[in-house]
């Protein structure tokens, strides 16, 4: 599944190719075969396509597979060992934690100079410089520095001869012309490694580097899949929409420099500016969020709010047969639910109660709101409706008076009708709702309410 913060990284990487007439480039780095399938590839282009990161734009370029550049991979490793700027080492673990006696010590560079040839089981690992610093020029962290003495020399193949990410993602950067790498601040360690790689491999320069801050939960944790949910598409599958996701995501971590947070992706990308991004984590507010949903929501025009609510409103969502939907009835009441939603998937329970046989009571709002004097309520309330004027106005005004006749206001007189009708306490505006399930759906449910309080008794 994807994650929101690589959708936000990909948001990023879009803006900046857009801004710069470049290129967005997808690359599934599927040398981990236990870690790659297909449709898991189809997953991630259909995630960005639905954030607008579409394959058939022009600045969208891929997907490319690093499998396909093994051969790259595997020659770069040569250079390097060719040029000694990487040896072979038959170290095991467990023989660099009996030297160094420690298991959190990194390796001693017991085979550097050993004279070593390849063979199999033997690891090539980079020379690291034991002198001086490595400084990455990051967009949004500036110049930090890493001491050459503290990296170890880290592995570029295993002992199979295979490639290990950090080799063949800068073979694979080189070779795909790469200039920007904008990801997670949890890359940054790799940076020094790779800016090595690419001078030990004569590259004129290094990519321009920017690591986005980490995004955080309520209690300020790293947001885990473990723990959290992360994954775009079930942010999607619940209704949040993808407009909403977009501009919210983007101002994770950086903003338009006002008080407007409200705004389409196209002014955002104009707007957008790599270098304006914090380096504090950013935390992923999914209350705020959601306001940002509602809003989106109110926003649409009639038909696109139709048509967005249209896949919860058939199965498997739907809890009603499909030959009993009601495009007009729907359409009645569509305003009133637009106004009222903050997710898509909200507008099932919404209007379920127009396309049942019966209502799906909920027992809580049934025990609020059919205590002692709802009987006489729904009979009164009965009697007037079967001769009312059947507008909602008129529906009003004689739920109105015949809870005047029992001392009630209306609050307290609509409660028992509302629930009987429709199932619950909370929805669409009660009057309106009665005007579109019509006169004779209504009475029956109102009987079939008096009837299970008289066995209640």
């Amino acid at each position: 599944m994807f994650h929101v913060g690589g959708a936000r990284s990909a948001l990023y990487n879009w803006a900046v190719a857009r801004q710069q007439g470049g290129r967005f480039v997808l690359r599934i780095e599927d040398t981990d075969a236990e870690r790659n399938r297909p449709e898991w590839t189809e997953g991630i282009v259909r995630a960005l396509a639905a954030i607008g990161i579409a394959a058939d734009d022009p600045a969208f370029e891929g997907p490319y597979f690093q499998s396909a550049n093994i051969d790259k991979h595997r020659e770069a490793a040569a250079r390097l060992f060719a040029s000694g700027a990487a040896y072979y080492c038959d170290c095991t673990r467990e023989q660099v934690q009996e030297r160094t006696a420690s298991e959190h010590l990194g390796y001693d560079g017991h085979c550097r100079d050993r004279g070593l040839e390849y063979a199999p089981g033997r690891a090539l690992r980079f020379r690291t410089p034991d002198e001086g610093v490595t400084r990455v020029v990051d967009l949004i962290r500036g110049e930090p520095e890493f001491p050459n003495a503290s990296m170890e020399d880290f592995v570029v193949a295993r002992g199979d001869g295979t490639p290990v990410f950090l080799l063949a993602n800068v073979v694979d950067d080189m070779d795909q012309r790469i200039t920007h790498v904008i990801r997670g601040e949890e890359h940054l360690s790799n940076s020094p490694k790779q800016q090595l790689l690419w001078e030990a491999l004569g590259a004129e320069r290094a990519p321009v580097w920017a690591h986005l801050p980490v995004i955080v939960n309520e209690k300020r944790q790293k947001l885990s899949k473990r723990r959290d949910k992360v994954a775009l598409e079930d942010y999607l599958a619940e209704g949040f929409l993808p407009e909403a996701m977009v501009n919210y995501l983007m101002l994770l971590g950086w903003g338009p420099g006002d008080d407007r947070e409200i705004r389409p992706y196209a002014e955002l990308e104009r707007l957008f500016r790599i270098e304006d991004v914090g380096s504090a984590p950013a935390f992923f507010d999914v209350k705020k969020l959601t306001a940002f949903n509602a809003e989106y929501i109110r926003a649409l025009g009639t038909e696109e709010f139709l048509a967005a609510c249209r896949p919860w409103l058939t199965a498997p969502h739907a809890t009603w047969a499909e030959d009993a939907f009601d495009e007009k009835a729907f359409a009645a009441v569509a305003p009133l639910a637009q106004t009222r939603l903050q997710l898509l998937g909200e507008i099932t329970g919404y209007v379920d109660f127009l396309f049942r046989d019966e209502p799906d009571i909920d027992e809580a709002s049934w025990a609020k709101a059919m205590k002692a004097g709802a009987a006489d309520m729904l009979r009164a309330a009965r009697e007037r409706l079967a001769g009312a004027a059947w507008t909602a106005d008129g529906l009003k005004t004689e739920i109105e008076q015949a809870g005047a006749g029992l001392g009630l206001k209306l609050g307290k007189a609509q409660a028992p009708v509302r629930v009987a009708v429709t199932g619950r306490t909370v929805g669409l505006p009660l009057f309106e709702s009665l005007e579109v399930l019509g006169r004779e759906r209504t009475l029956r449910r109102i009987d079939a309410a008096l009837a299970r309080l008289a066995t209640e008794g």
